[in-house]
């Protein structure tokens, strides 16, 4: 079970493919700011998986 500290908002509304001119510069930097977070835990997810995936594959090849 995740536990509090690990639980990510909910976006406020789609951050990809929405209408952002209406945004201000403060808005828009935001959502920069929350894309880069969700790339870099983008990131690490695949990274780890990356080494599952090699592991299992070295067990295998036995």
């Amino acid at each position: 079970m995740p536990m509090d500290d690990e639980l990510l908002p909910l976006p406020r509304e789609p951050l990809i493919a929405a209408d952002i001119s209406r945004l201000s510069v403060d808005e828009i930097e935001q959502r920069i700011a929350d894309l880069k977070a969700e790339i870099a835990r983008l990131e690490t997810a695949l990274t780890a998986k990356l080494a599952s995936r090699a592991a299992a594959d070295a067990a295998f090849k036995l």
